[in-house]
């Protein structure tokens, strides 16, 4: 590995960075699961919702008259009709409620919310068929362990276990391969039943039950919440199997180009960790071993992890007198201490379920597929302290920007070498990036979902400071910025449906081969679209006004700026055209761009 040699004025800071967050990382007494994100100030009445972090791109509120909290789809169902009578918009919320875009807000003063929350009950296992049906409130947490128990297994799924079923459907959730069915959650779906608006001979809804053969199950099994409400999925699942799971770093990037496409043909369920700035890449080599292989392997992911309060709290205060005061150094060498960090421990990956002892870790699907400590308080370590995930919004720890996006498998050369040619201009400006472990990039396959993936690609997530007022900009924002242009409209990438800022939905139906085919079954669905919101009828196509034009706006991704007033010129950032992908519109520091 390389080693990381810091000057000794940073000593004292890096050190007291990496004690709190290696060390203050437990699951202790006082550990706090995360809140609600449905509030209601008068029981179940004038009621608020948001997402995990507390905050939509746009940082506005999302209000309703009402929220249920149905338990069966006979519940749902009397929810559903009673407000389709009154023509009552509706939406959907799940118990964490992870979506970044305002899926979930539901339009007009009389709106209802309708919770899954209590949705969560496994309904059937077939040991001997491989399957299993669940309400759509069911986490991924509890398929993964209800499944086991009947040693089956879901082949593929997120890495952050705090997902519903539900969810998972409406946005496309998924891991990394490109073998088989793919790595997508809803290319395991075989049956899923639908509750909808209807008309008054129906009792104002339709109970729609839609089975593999149907053409309208490739509509609903991602639906962006625009359809009704899914009550039950049922999904193919296989009998219990290992992997071997081994990290090989490299601190020679310049192939990486080459190199992505072989490796997602070679391992089933491999991924891609890239720092750009330290030039380094680290490949996950995972693949299938047979189940007599030693090994119990558990993975106990270190970033969902409860963590502290103090230390999470203290760590936001670096990153923000970095940002502050244009510490670019302090953001590298922070940026290569986590880096180093996580990967001496394996990114929290342990090969006896206590203790990472060395390679390979290899151990059952079900224990290393997906994680989230930070959600059931019990466990490893304790510092007898406040600790929470790191983006809850009661405290003020991490709050940051997640794009998401998909690049497919023919510009992915392109792309990556796009970006090289932006760190050879700006070495530290993926600094910020490697604070948030990099750039990471897992396997897509082409699905036939009408909103899945057209063709196989990779999805690349990069997570990145949000500063606390929507007016300040960040360091290398121009950079960001002409990353996200270029992914999306250079390389005709598809956003994550549940990650990205308004500008990555900007004309996204018009990129999906089917995308015309999802809107009429929406609209046969749900005619007087009760189910959806001004966002959606943006996203699809069907208004205008995803873009938000006003001062400022460009820093939040609300807008591509067009003119010097959408970045901060009060603080030297204006509207300048990208310097690799010179179509884009970027918010550039004119000063540092001066100086070089």
């Amino acid at each position: 590995m390389k080693v990381v040699y810091v000057p000794k004025c940073c000593w004292i800071v890096l050190i007291s960075y990496c004690f709190l967050q290696l060390c203050c990382t437990s699951v202790s007494s006082e550990c706090f699961p995360p809140g609600d994100p449905i509030k209601c100030s008068s029981g179940t009445s004038d009621c608020t919702v948001t997402n995990s972090q507390g905050s939509f791109p746009d940082r506005s509120d999302c209000r309703a008259a009402d929220a249920v909290f149905p338990t069966t789809e006979i519940e749902l169902i009397s929810a559903i009709a009673d407000a389709t009578k009154n023509n009552r918009k509706m939406k959907v919320a799940t118990r964490y409620s992870h979506s970044f875009p305002k899926l979930v807000c539901p339009d007009g003063e009389d709106s209802l919310l309708i919770s899954t929350k209590n949705m969560n009950q496994i309904l059937r296992v077939d040991r001997e068929a491989k399957t299993m049906t669940v309400q759509s409130g069911v986490t991924l947490k509890q398929l993964i362990q209800e499944a086991a128990k009947s040693e089956l297994v879901l082949t593929h799924s997120p890495y952050w276990w705090g997902l519903t079923v539900g969810g998972m459907m409406g946005t496309g959730a998924h891991g990394s391969s490109w073998w088989l069915r793919g790595s997508s959650v809803h290319d395991y779906v075989i049956e899923l039943r639908l509750i909808s608006p209807g008309n008054a001979e129906e009792g104002y809804y339709k109970n729609v039950t839609l089975k593999e053969g149907d053409a309208d199950l490739d509509a609903a099994k991602v639906s962006l919440g625009v359809l009704g409400v899914i009550s039950q999925v049922t999904f193919k699942l296989e009998s219990r199997f290992k992997r071997s799971i081994t990290f090989r770093e490299t601190d020679d990037d310049s192939g990486l180009g080459e190199e992505v496409v072989n490796f997602g043909k070679m391992h089933e369920f491999g991924d891609i960790t890239w720092y750009p700035s330290q030039h380094e890449v680290l490949y996950r080599i995972d693949d299938r071993v047979p189940s007599t292989t030693p090994g119990n392997g558990v993975n106990q992911y270190f970033g969902f992890r409860s963590t502290a309060k103090a230390a999470l709290e203290a760590n936001r205060k670096l990153e923000e007198t970095a940002e502050r005061f244009g510490f670019d150094d302090t953001k590298c060498l922070l940026g290569e201490a986590v880096s180093s960090s996580l990967r001496a421990i394996a990114f929290g990956l342990t090969n006896n379920g206590f203790l990472f002892t060395g390679y390979p870790i290899v151990g059952y699907q079900d224990q290393l597929q997906s994680a989230g400590g930070c959600l059931t308080p019990g466990g490893i370590g304790s510092c007898l302290l406040p600790s929470y995930c790191a983006w809850d919004p009661r405290i003020d720890g991490q709050f940051y920007f997640n794009d998401g996006f998909n690049i497919k498998a023919s510009n992915l050369k392109s792309f990556i070498e796009d970006i090289q040619k932006l760190v050879q201009l700006e070495p530290k400006s993926m600094c910020g990036v490697e604070l948030y472990n990099g750039f990471f990039m897992r396997y897509v396959s082409a699905s036939t979902a009408y909103l899945g993936k057209d063709e196989d690609g990779v999805d690349f997530d990069i997570t990145y400071y949000r500063s606390k007022d929507p007016l300040a900009p960040r360091m290398f924002e121009d950079i960001l910025e002409e990353i996200e242009q270029m992914a999306v409209f250079k390389y005709g990438g598809t956003p994550h449906w549940g990650k990205n800022r308004n500008i990555a939905f900007e004309g996204v139906i018009k990129k999906y081969k089917d995308g015309e085919k999802f809107i009429e079954v929406k609209q046969r669905y749900d005619p007087l679209g009760l189910f959806s919101n001004e966002w959606t009828e943006q996203v699809l196509g069907l208004k205008q006004g995803l873009s938000i034009y006003k001062d400022g706006c460009a820093l939040e991704g609300l807008c591509i700026c067009s003119e010097d007033s959408h970045c901060a010129p009060n603080r030297g950032y204006f509207c300048r055209p990208g310097r690799v992908y010179t179509e884009a519109k970027v918010c550039s520091n004119v000063q540092s761009i001066t100086d070089m």
